[in-house]
């Protein structure tokens, strides 16, 4: 029989290069998801976050990665998206849309950009214009959708299965 030992705050596994991938946020309402969000990029080492909103992180959700994850704070998504493709970043929406792509089947770019919705609203029909691709994770059950830091959580898991090693 296997014995296991608790090993409790492992230190964080390093990565070979820097994640290449930005959370690009819509203002969210809830100062609990955006300090979820920002714990989320913490552990999966995501430096930035750039978020059109005013939200407050709480430090006692988002632990650490409050000091490790930049959070810039741009008036809209869509000069935030060019910029980006500027710099050779997909812009890849995660929304319930026609045409989205299957996150269990789609390949990242190293260089993406994760454009995340609000709560309630997702993306708005002037942001999808602005992606490259949208990906989408299928909803088995009521309600029909996943909270947002939820959803986020799952394609960031996908990314970094990708690019294990940054």
């Amino acid at each position: 029989m296997a014995k296991f030992e608790h090993l409790r705050h492992k230190p964080p596994t390093e990565l070979l290069c820097p994640r290449e991938i930005v959370l690009v946020v819509a203002p969210l309402r809830s100062n609990v998801n955006l300090s979820r969000m920002v714990r989320l990029a913490g552990c999966c080492g995501i430096r930035d976050i750039m978020h059109c909103g005013s939200g407050k992180v709480d430090r006692e959700i988002a632990r650490d990665a409050i000091d490790y994850v930049h959070i810039h704070t741009p008036r809209s998504l869509i000069p935030v998206l060019q910029k980006l493709r500027g710099e050779g970043y997909r812009c890849v929406g995660l929304e319930q849309t026609t045409n989205a792509q299957l996150l269990y089947d789609y390949h990242f770019a190293r260089r993406t950009a994760l454009v995340i919705g609000s709560e309630r609203q997702g993306l708005t029909a002037d942001v999808l214009q602005h992606l490259d691709d949208v990906i989408e994770i299928p909803v088995y059950g009521p309600p029909a959708s996943y909270n947002v830091v939820t959803a986020t959580t799952m394609a960031v898991y996908e990314y970094c299965k990708q690019f294990p090693s940054g």
